[in-house]
């Protein structure tokens, strides 16, 4: 957080609007899904009671999903994209050439 200036966007990784969307989506998707399914047939009512359970559930267990991946991302070390790996190129691999 120290590198954000002032009244500069946030990058895609410390945005809140990614992980909301994406639970958004598959939050509506359960609902719409259990809408459909828990009636059990177009002559029967519609259980929104249930849809609308299944699609908070849906959208707080990805939400918290969404959120626990990006706490535990990590950059990698400067020092190990510098070729110190064995056989990286194979116009430097030795004598089997």
């Amino acid at each position: 957080m120290a590198q954000q200036q002032t009244g500069e966007p946030r990058k895609t990784r410390g945005s809140i609007k990614g992980p909301l969307m994406f639970s958004a989506f598959f939050g509506l998707l359960a609902f719409f899904a259990v809408l459909i399914f828990a009636s059990g047939g177009s002559s029967k009512t519609p259980r929104f009671d249930l849809a609308f359970t299944g699609g908070g559930i849906a959208f707080i267990v990805t939400l918290v999903v969404a959120a626990m991946l990006a706490l535990s991302y990590k950059e990698n070390a400067e020092h190990l994209g510098k070729g110190s790996g064995v056989n990286l190129s194979s116009k430097n691999s030795g004598p089997h050439s």
